[in-house]
């Protein structure tokens, strides 16, 4: 039998066989991914599921605004008399104005601080809930992604909470150590001389360390989303995931927050620039001494349209680098664990094999 004259001769790409491509139900295709295919497998999921990822950003920032706005109104209230006395031009204020607006203000700080810290916790679960359904090409709503995000909010919180510890390592390090040099310095007679370069090079040392802490972890989310793991569990499966893989996935995430933060520039570009030109907006007709009232009516337009822009930016910003880490996560797992065909098959796909 002539080998050489059947269909399947010659090697893969000569004009021979070639194998066939990777099943792709969804936004990226079930198989190893490269850059590309995790780019834009992100630019795909905003595409196709943009009203449940804005949904669920707006939502939760919006919620994180009113937290704080009641907790700047409940503040003024309760500390507000004291502000008159504190700035007016009568020398030194008295401490006892100043203490209440310090504890006022660190209390409202606080309480920023946690609206925050949930709000961003359920974008994480939110984006990572939805490359769940996006990797299958399976259609899904907002309700349902919130249920399923919010359920794993807690275990998200915890991965976040831990990762910020452990990232605090470096730094108590280098605080410690500078502190310990700087205290020898002193009281050798030579110290500010050397502040500046005892300070870079510290930054030289645990920048490194605190780089590869952040990407050794920063699959945890999506763990404890995808596979319902605690924080802990999703820890380890995110340590032993980026095993192999750690230079791919730093520049992968890298890159995808200069995407973001170039994307929101862009996003806001246009208004910022309006803005620069008061005729544009209507307030060089004001006259030479306009009321406060008056310039919130002339630019009431391009007000809404600034905080719409700021809105959109910081949601993508928000939202773009998640989604690159939870293909970074399905793409891991592919890579280490074989997981294309049962993808493939709860896709109801049939591997290409």
């Amino acid at each position: 039998m002539a080998y050489g004259n059947t269909p399947h001769a010659g090697p893969p790409g000569w004009g021979g066989w070639m194998p066939p491509p990777p099943p792709k139900p969804g936004v990226i295709p079930l198989a190893p991914l490269g850059l590309g295919d995790v780019l834009g497998g992100a630019f795909a999921t905003i595409g196709r599921y943009w009203k449940q990822l804005f949904g669920i950003a707006a939502v939760v920032y919006g919620a994180a605004v009113a937290v704080v706005g009641a907790a700047l109104a409940g503040a003024y209230a309760a500390v507000g008399s004291h502000l008159p006395r504190v700035f007016a031009d009568e020398g030194t204020p008295d401490w006892e104005d100043v203490r209440p607006l310090l504890i006022a203000f660190g209390c409202v700080w606080l309480v920023g601080l946690l609206a925050m810290l949930l709000a961003t916790t359920m974008i994480y679960a939110g984006c990572a809930a939805i490359v769940q359904e996006a990797v299958l090409g399976r259609p899904t709503t907002f309700g349902a992604v919130w249920r399923r995000a919010r359920a794993r909010v807690p275990a998200v919180i915890g991965t976040v909470f831990l990762t910020s510890l452990i990232l605090l390592v470096p730094l108590a390090l280098f605080l410690l150590a500078f502190v310990t040099v700087m205290i020898a310095l002193l009281a050798m007679g030579s110290g500010p001389l050397v502040v500046p370069p005892l300070a870079f090079l510290g930054a030289l040392t645990t920048t490194p360390l605190a780089a590869w802490l952040w990407v050794k972890f920063s699959l945890a989310p999506a763990a404890a989303v995808f596979e319902g793991q605690g924080s802990l569990a999703a820890l380890r499966r995110s340590s032993h995931l980026v095993r192999g893989g750690w230079w791919r996935i730093f520049g992968s995430t890298l890159l995808a927050f200069g995407i973001a933060a170039a994307a929101s520039y862009i996003i806001q570009l246009p208004v910022n620039l309006i803005g620069m030109f008061p005729g544009a907006i209507g307030t060089s007709d004001l006259g030479p001494d306009p009321t406060a009232s008056q310039v919130l009516v002339s630019m009431g337009g391009l007000l809404i349209v600034l905080l719409l822009s700021q809105l959109i930016g910081d949601i993508f910003v928000a939202t773009f680098p998640q989604l690159v880490t939870s293909l970074l996560y399905v793409d891991q797992r592919i890579r280490k664990e074989n997981l294309a065909p049962v993808l493939a098959e709860a896709a109801a796909v049939p591997p290409a094999y």
